[in-house]
């Protein structure tokens, strides 16, 4: 081969590099960073795009203007996942367009023939997806939640539409099917005016009511046939539900009563991409009905004609992540925006559930008493002064009457046993003087997660050598016995019966109807087959005795809902509750009476000042930014600050809550609280000074949570 068919020829070299440059400066659309579209034209119509940009800090919570490329004309539709540059200042312009800054996500809110800004626009940098996931009517949802807990809209967002799956968007949704027919009432004609409510929801009408829920294993099922009714009417319905386990009875009921492919199923354990295309077959309008926990309730559901919320009292219902929203309030703002149904379940009731009655808003569902006492099992108590009676029961923690409950339960079916905390013995105290037993180290509670395995809650280490402070006895006793000691107490007591656990590590669905005793924790009860033919709600006092506004509320529900799981009271179904009878609580779960409890407490709270009679926000922080925070607030005039007060200090390495302060730092938190009217004004103060804060480099050292659900 010769030397010139090896390399070319050098003098040809040079006039080809500039003939290739010339070609591409030449060009129409650049070539290089195109994200920067400097020197592309822009759409002919509606040349600008209004953006909100995935930046949750408040001071940035407003719409940006964008220019939109020609090229990008056509897929940038209002509602579609776009990147922006974002950041670059006003000294970054380049043939009369912005540049610079950092690329990050964000929704097209619509599109404008002129900007507000009188400045150069940034150039849309490109749209992720052509799909369209952000609808007017999710967005105005979106805004009104941040108002309500003086948040962002883009936090909100971030909760509302799910992260994007490409091999979902690109699969079809399903044809939507045609409305079903109406469904019979069932077990609605239990309530007296349950035939009446499924019957407005077939014609298209918008009642509102709260619902009471009789015990027993129908309340999914009843879900089940007011969607149905619902979808009658050529309209769309929503189900929010605690947990995973509830999604799935709903799931299953719905499938029963309408059969398959007329609703989707939104929960956290189908996984990113399934999620989303289920998301989606609702948003394409493929699907009219929707149930899932709590995230579901932004989802887009057309045409929405109804709302349900079921056990509005369990704390799964808040939101964790910024603003924090609770869902029975997000779906409070859909039914009044929408002009739609809504419907508030619970076999107990809360005082917001009583508020909704009392105001007028809501009509109550209800059973008569008649109905009651057949769904209902019969409620005994064990008070302090049985227990005395009875000194060997009172050290086993098991009165005679408990033992009997269980020996009669176990030759019909399950029992079941609530225990209010885990593990083996979760706090000890001294056995002669009752001191609580405390590490020696950093005064935190001694605990067994297993037997002769005494250590710290706190820090961890081991106490072997521990002795009392006060009277030096080497002696433990416990305070509250966890569930795996109980579990461990009944198998001896009852060896030829299996013992079953449930609780935060393993929970349990459901367990067959043969005889066998349940331990749970209050929340993990599993369903038995056929109902549990007796329950045991051990250490009343435990779940009463917290520092708490909602103490009595919570142990109610939490008992009602184990008590529910029991057979009725004409099946010979029974509940010992180990607790004071003379207590408020305990007397309603007696008489069946959730509704009278409410009652009662939304009139003291009424007299207090509480929610959720009055708005109150809580402000934390360091003690010098709460106190600086809060004389800088513009906050309304009849607000009334209480505070603020020290937070407990959390250990490090101890466990934390959402919303704890940091490990080591003493934080305070004051209580800001407004009565009814004012509280659209308390949000936008203290979101506007926040705001304020955040603009000035103030930092992020004050937290803010309107509508605090635990205020001591």
């Amino acid at each position: 081969m010769s030397s010139e068919n090896e390399r070319p020829d050098k003098a040809e070299e040079p006039e080809q590099l500039a003939l290739i440059r010339e070609t591409v400066r030449k060009a129409k659309v650049p070539r290089a960073k195109p994200r920067t579209w400097r020197g592309a034209a822009l759409a002919k119509e509606l040349p600008v795009a209004r953006v909100v940009v995935n930046k949750g800090s408040l001071h940035l919570d407003q719409f940006f203007d964008y220019a939109v490329p020609e090229e990008l004309d056509e897929a940038a539709r209002p509602g579609v996942r776009v990147r922006v540059r974002f950041g670059a200042g006003a000294h970054q312009v380049k043939n009369g367009r912005r540049e610079g800054g950092r690329l990050i996500d964000g929704f097209l809110v619509e599109r404008l023939a002129t900007s507000d800004y009188s400045g150069p626009l940034a150039a849309l940098a490109d749209v992720v997806s052509p799909e369209p996931v952000l609808g007017p009517e999710l967005l105005g949802l979106a805004r009104a939640v941040a108002d309500r807990y003086a948040g962002s809209l883009a936090d909100v967002l971030q909760l509302a539409v799910p992260p994007r799956s490409a091999r979902a968007e690109g699969r079809p949704s399903p044809e939507p099917l045609p409305p079903p027919a109406a469904p019979e009432p069932g077990t609605w004609t239990r309530y007296e005016r349950g035939p009446g409510f499924l019957d407005s929801l077939a014609r298209g009408g918008a009642p509102r009511a709260v619902w009471n829920a009789l015990p027993g294993p129908f309340w999914a099922e009843e879900i089940a046939r007011a969607v149905g009714a619902t979808l009658a009417s050529g309209r769309g319905a929503l189900v929010v539900v605690p947990d995973g386990r509830a999604a799935g009875r709903v799931d299953a009921a719905l499938t029963a009563v309408l059969g398959e492919g007329r609703h989707a199923l939104l929960t956290a354990e189908a996984g990113p991409e399934k999620r989303y295309a289920q998301w989606l077959a609702v948003r394409r309008g493929a699907v009219r009905a929707v149930v899932g926990t709590r995230a579901a309730m932004f989802a887009p559901v057309r045409d929405l004609g109804l709302v349900v919320i079921w056990d509005d009292g369990d704390g799964s219902h808040s939101e964790l992540h910024a603003p924090q929203p609770h869902a029975r309030d997000v779906l409070l703002l859909r039914a009044a925006h929408d002009r739609c149904a809504f419907l508030l379940g619970s076999t107990s009731c809360t005082v917001e559930a009583a508020q909704l009655v009392e105001s007028g808003w809501a009509k109550p569902l209800s059973a008569g008493r008649e109905q009651i006492r057949k769904a209902a099992p019969l409620i005994r108590t064990v008070g302090d002064g049985e227990l005395a009676r009875d000194e060997a029961a009172r050290a086993a923690r098991l009165p005679s009457l408990a033992w009997q409950t269980v020996r009669e339960g176990l030759k019909t079916g399950p029992v079941l046993v609530q225990v209010p905390r885990r593990g083996y013995v979760p706090r000890l105290a001294c056995e002669r003087c009752r001191t609580p037993a405390r590490c020696r180290h950093c005064a935190g509670p001694l605990e067994a997660p297993e037997q002769r395995e005494l250590h710290c809650a706190w820090c961890g280490r081991g106490a072997a050598d521990w002795h009392c402070v006060e009277c030096g006895s080497t002696r433990l006793r416990a305070q509250v016995v966890g569930a795996r000691r109980t579990a461990e107490e009944l198998g001896r007591a009852f060896p030829a019966v299996p013992v079953r656990t449930s609780g935060r590590d393993h929970v349990l669905d459901t367990v067959p109807g043969r005889p066998a005793l349940v331990v749970s924790t209050p929340g993990a009860e599993p369903v038995a087959e056929g109902g549990y033919a007796a329950a045991l709600l051990l250490d009343g006092w435990a779940m009463l005795g917290r520092p708490d506004l909602r103490a009595g509320e919570e142990a109610l529900r939490r008992w009602i809902d184990a008590a529910s799981l029991v057979r009725g009271q004409p099946e010979g179904g029974t509940v010992v509750v180990v607790a004071e009878p003379t207590l408020r609580p305990v007397q309603a779960l007696v008489r069946w009476d959730p509704v009278g409890h409410a009652q009662r407490e939304l009139a003291e709270r009424a007299e207090l000042g509480f929610p959720p009679v009055s708005r109150m926000a809580a402000v934390t922080g360091l003690p010098e930014a709460v106190e600086g925070f809060l004389a800088t607030a513009g906050l309304p005039t009849d607000a009334e600050v209480l505070g603020p007060v020290p937070l407990p200090v959390v250990r490090p390495g101890g466990p934390r809550r959402p919303g704890d302060p940091p490990p080591g730092e003493q934080w305070d938190r004051a209580l800001v609280r407004v009565p009814p009217g004012s509280g659209a004004a308390l949000a936008a103060a203290l979101k506007q000074a926040r705001a304020a804060r955040l603009a000035r480099g103030g930092g992020d050292s004050v937290r803010i949570r309107v509508d605090p659900p635990d205020i001591g």
